[in-house]
């Protein structure tokens, strides 16, 4: 059975940092995307960033795009995101996801595999 368990999220004031990991096991993380989605309390929810299985092509939202970094360690199975300057329109339910395929992407759609989520609040 597949896992993704995702972990540190917590408060920040804004202009703060912080780096969520999420850990994979339950299958091979050979030729696997891996994304961050997030969703804020009363919205849908969104994309946020995407490797792909080599780790040298990310994508980002255009709301993140400059302060959170994606990477990954293939050989520890996990993938990172590194959030800096963080904002409170940063608050939201973040979630790990993992797809089959090499190529990363920025839809929902194309993730079979779900973390069960990780809390950020960023305070004002």
């Amino acid at each position: 059975q597949v896992q993704l368990v995702e972990s540190g999220g917590g408060l920040v004031q804004a202009g703060g940092s912080l780096r969520l990991s999420c850990v994979v096991s339950g299958r091979s993380f050979t030729n696997v995307r891996m994304g961050w989605f997030r969703q804020a309390s009363g919205k849908e929810r969104e994309f946020v960033a995407a490797i792909s299985w080599g780790g040298s092509m990310t994508y980002y939202s255009n709301s993140v795009k400059g302060r959170f970094t994606i990477s990954r360690d293939n050989a520890k199975n996990t993938v990172y995101l590194q959030m800096n300057t963080l904002k409170p329109e940063d608050t939201a339910v973040y979630y790990c996801a993992a797809g089959q395929g090499s190529r990363y992407s920025p839809n929902w759609s194309d993730y079979d595999y779900w973390g069960q989520g990780t809390q950020v609040t960023v305070s004002s």
